[in-house]
């Protein structure tokens, strides 16, 4: 081996050694390269700091680059390369071009079929197809069209009342750290994020549970502080707001549901939720760096690239 291979192979190994011990005590390690501006980023929704930066589309609103938040290291996550979407089955002709001009080259797909038979498959500019990789609901969307559909205000109160719907998102969030097959979708979706096959968005139905997941983690994998990738994961509440509460408002008018403030904690995102998940994780695997090993199976060396990919 020559010299120049022995220090290539010397680096590599440093790297990937500083991310598996910086991951399991919460503080990343370091990454050189340089960031860019996002393409076809449309509009920005301005929080406390950092900002999110939004893709503005028409038949989605839950659409935003995860490029930007710092690390704790003082490094930044890259621009353009993950994004993080609800469904895009209504996605307009003005949206495809948007997309478009993101230079995606992977959608993934978190939504059971359930899901898609009711809402319909992503559109997508032409020569992109969603990657399906469906992660268990734990039969909340089942769940929420029967109670919609008995149109009975009893049986939608026994079924999502009384701390009822709550405990369903507990569920759910409990089962995509402990769901084999949800482990399975999340690991290969950050496997792909590590390679270099170019931007890639993913997305489940409203954009905020199983996605908010799966950010959240991502963002914890390559160093954002815990409470950094907490706001992301619950600015969806923001982003959400107009149209739950539209569903609501139809859903009432109707006469479909005499209280449809019954959905609200199936609409949000909560600490408690997102706490549900994590301890979880910490039950079953001791911390992140386990739950992302053991748990979805990356190696040292995809956490090193995905951290080399991700961040500048």
């Amino acid at each position: 081996m020559n010299r120049r291979s022995s220090r290539t192979v010397t680096r590599a190994a440093a790297v990937t050694a500083a991310v598996a011990a910086t991951l399991a005590l919460g503080v990343p390690a370091t990454a050189s390269a340089s960031a860019s501006a996002p393409p076809g980023v449309t509009g920005a929704h301005r929080q406390a700091a950092p900002a999110i930066r939004q893709v503005v589309l028409q038949g989605a609103v839950n659409v935003r680059d995860l490029g930007g938040y710092g690390t704790y290291d003082g490094a930044r996550v890259r621009y353009g390369l993950a994004y993080r979407a609800d469904a895009l089955n209504r996605a307009t002709d003005g949206d495809l071009s948007t997309l478009d001009r993101l230079g995606l080259r992977e959608v993934v797909d978190f939504r059971v079929p359930l899901e898609l038979q009711y809402d319909g498959p992503d559109r997508l500019p032409a020569g992109l197809a969603p990657i399906s990789r469906p992660v268990t609901d734990s039969g909340l969307y089942a769940r929420m069209l029967a109670a919609i559909g008995s149109r009975d205000p009893a049986t939608q109160d026994a079924m999502l009342g009384h701390g009822q719907a709550e405990e369903l998102m507990r569920a759910e969030y409990r089962a995509f750290v402990s769901d084999p097959g949800a482990r399975a979708e999340f690991g290969a979706t950050l496997k792909d994020l590590a390679s270099a096959r170019g931007p890639l968005l993913f997305h489940c139905t409203s954009g905020k549970d199983r996605t908010g997941w799966e950010s959240y983690v991502l963002l914890r994998a390559l160093g954002v502080p815990a409470a950094t990738a907490q706001q992301d994961y619950l600015a969806s509440n923001g982003f959400r707001a107009a149209a739950d509460a539209a569903l609501r408002a139809a859903l009432k008018q109707s006469g479909t549901m005499r209280d449809p403030d019954l959905l609200i904690p199936l609409q949000e995102v909560r600490v408690d939720y997102l706490d549900a998940a994590l301890d979880r994780l910490t039950a079953l695997y001791g911390d992140l760096y386990g739950y992302l090993t053991q748990g979805l199976g990356l190696g040292l060396r995809d956490l090193a690239a995905l951290r080399a990919r991700l961040v500048t």
